[in-house]
């Protein structure tokens, strides 16, 4: 499919017969503000709107695939804050994701580039027997102490010097990876009241399977059965966001046929990314006939972790965890969760519920933090920027605790933390929830 075609697509599933739509909310400009590489450069190009009208003029044939368009698409964070300040609703995000996914296809990003996206997008990422066995190894590099030589000497900057900047943005690597420890069916204590799937993810799993643990306990703990399907792979955003729409698709319908015909109440999800894809399941999925009702009815059921605990209401345990009390505690909105899922306010209503804590907002606590997948390592010298302004307004309020839902902000967080220092202990929802719960 080609560009014009997957434009075609694009109106056909949004309802919009022609390009006079496009073309007239390209005069209107309220995205501008919110845009945060249109912040960095003032460029018309590097906006929601200039993005669209290059989009539009190489789907009309008016503007070849140059270097330059494939560097504004690239240079996009998707993070879709201007869909939320869109009054006339444009899925700019859609836009984007197809435009990426014709020069991956197209070849017009470089082999170089081209190949280390394939391999790992295609090969690493597609299995977890692959994925684990990668983290193995960098828990050992981390273990053996060699990070800490390499990143104190600063043998890297010879090579390169965004080497030496990225190799920061490494996670640390858990000692058992969550699919190890987690049970495929696990009852809580009394009757359950839900029965609910969970997504156990990729880098959720290998970096962050204390948080996945903590899901399930603050999960179990409010009379949940969680169902966790041997048949489930990586979600799939992190391929689709980057082009590869295909591989994307085929790891959604994976997912759709794991987590079908287990007569669950919802599907939970502790990464605003995988999230925000899965709920996307039906749409992309919406012309593959044997597929298209079943992605919708996953889809449907997708919640986040939050959006399910306000539902179905926050249990606060006998036993709370002391060490909260008297926290000053703030909370940032991951992307994918505010822009995308458009969930914002049930955090803070979660989090205000615990008590002896002060709640205190973040300015700006909607601005990208920088981490958008795999931009803080493609740019690192604009997410920085990014960066930089939210530690600048994590100093006006200067919290104890910081509180998100993605762990690609955590780990874009704690290295602004860590290099301005900050001392501010992240954590992730899940994991404060738990503790407050006394889960």
């Amino acid at each position: 499919m080609n560009m014009s075609e997957q434009m075609t697509s694009y109106f056909k599933g949004n309802d919009i017969p022609n390009y006079d739509f496009i073309a007239n909310c390209m005069h209107c400009g309220l995205c501008l503000p919110h845009c945060p590489t249109y912040s960095i450069t003032g460029l018309e190009r590097s906006s929601p709107r200039g993005r669209i009208r290059m989009i539009k003029s190489v789907a009309d044939g008016d503007l070849p695939v140059s270097n330059l368009f494939v560097q504004e698409m690239n240079f996009c964070l998707d993070c879709q804050a201007c869909e939320t300040a869109c009054p006339a609703g444009v899925k700019y995000g859609s836009l984007v994701e197809s435009a990426r996914a014709q020069i991956l296809e197209g070849g017009y990003e470089g082999r170089i580039s081209t190949w280390i996206k394939r391999f790992f997008f295609r090969f690493i990422f597609v299995r977890a027997s692959r994925l684990l066995a990668v983290s193995r190894i960098l828990r050992l590099y981390q273990l053996s102490g060699l990070n800490r030589l390499v990143e104190t000497s600063g043998v890297l900057k010879v090579f390169s010097k965004r080497l030496h900047q990225v190799q920061f943005l490494s996670p640390t690597i858990s000692k058992t990876p969550s699919s190890k420890l987690l049970l495929d069916r696990t009852l809580p204590a009394d009757k359950p009241r839900f029965k609910v799937g969970f997504l156990t993810g990729c880098i959720m799993d290998v970096a962050f399977a204390d948080v996945n643990i903590d899901t399930v306990r603050l999960l179990l703990h409010h009379g949940c059965e969680v169902v966790i399907p041997k048949g489930q792979v990586c979600c799939g955003s992190l391929q689709a966001h980057n082009g590869d729409i295909a591989i994307g698709r085929k790891m959604a319908r994976s997912n759709v046929a794991a987590f079908e015909g287990e007569g669950l109440d919802a599907i939970i999800m502790n990464s605003s990314g995988c999230g925000a894809f899965m709920k996307e399941y039906g749409h992309i999925l919406a012309d593959d006939p044997e597929y298209a009702d079943r992605a919708q009815r996953i889809s449907e059921k997708v919640k986040d972790i939050t959006e399910f605990l306000v539902e179905i209401g926050l249990v606060i345990g006998t036993s709370p965890d002391r060490q909260l009390m008297g926290k000053r505690v703030t909370y940032h909105d991951a992307c994918h969760l505010v822009h995308t899922q458009k969930v914002s306010q049930q955090p803070r209503t979660l989090i205000r519920s615990v008590p002896f804590i002060e709640f205190v907002e973040l300015p700006e606590s909607t601005w990208c933090c920088g981490s958008a997948g795999i931009y803080n390592i493609t740019h690192y010298d604009e997410a920085w920027q990014l960066l930089k302004r939210k530690m600048d307004n994590m100093r006006k309020i200067d919290p104890e605790v910081l509180v998100s839902g993605n762990p690609g902000c955590l780990i874009q967080i704690q290295h602004g933390l860590l290099k301005e220092g900050l001392n501010v202990e992240l954590l992730h929802t899940a994991t404060f929830l738990r503790r407050a719960c006394g889960a």
